[in-house]
């Protein structure tokens, strides 16, 4: 068997527990940007699990303007981590790698996974207004909170027809399409700044 055998498992183990966990912090930032029900039992878990790290950056990073700039750094240096742990193993140099460069792939990485919250937020919203509509559920509620300042603008310019509501539709139009505007100038950026073309679609 090649080295592969073993390096595959391992390197979808480390992107996935890292991914998760960097997920979770920016759900927690999120909502508390929204100002989202601290009691529901979902944020809750989300307050838990994030805390341990938090607590000791928000004693050296106070927040700004109302935004957690602990949790910011916070996910800069997880998703960082993240990788530099797969370019180590895959054997990537990681000396050769400006630490500009480095920050900018990060940078781009954590825009890419907002802006796939925000659209997966969404088609779970639409999925349950068509299942599960009128009912409630604790993770429900907060993907409400965290999209309505999304979709509050378009309902102001298409407000519902009937029944129909086009806002989660166009909503979702404008995040694939912002998609394809933000994340090739980004990637380029970060390659312009020393991060490989070939580790950014390994990533």
């Amino acid at each position: 068997m090649g080295n592969d055998y073993l390096l595959n498992p391992i390197i979808f183990l480390v992107d996935t527990i890292f991914g998760l966990y960097i997920l979770v912090v920016m759900l927690r930032l999120l909502l508390q940007i929204v100002r989202a029900d601290f009691y529901n039992p979902f944020s809750q878990f989300l307050v838990k699990i994030t805390n341990p790290p938090l607590r000791p950056l928000r004693r050296l990073i106070p927040g700004w303007g109302g935004i957690d700039i602990a949790s910011l750094v916070l996910l800069l240096i997880l998703q960082t981590l993240t990788i530099i742990i797969m370019i180590l193993l895959i054997g990537g140099n990681l000396g050769s790698i400006g630490i500009a460069g480095l920050l900018m792939a990060s940078i781009t990485k954590l825009v890419s996974l907002l802006l796939y919250i925000y659209l997966f937020s969404l088609i779970i919203l639409a999925v349950l207004s068509w299942v599960a509509a009128g009912t409630y559920n604790p993770v429900t509620a907060l993907i409400s909170s965290i999209t309505a300042p999304l979709l509050r603008p378009i309902r102001r310019l298409i407000p519902p027809v009937g029944m129909m509501d086009f806002s989660v539709l166009v909503a979702s139009l404008v995040l694939v399409v912002a998609r394809m505007l933000i994340m090739p100038p980004l990637q380029e950026l970060s390659f312009a700044l020393g991060f490989p073309r070939i580790l950014m679609s390994l990533m």
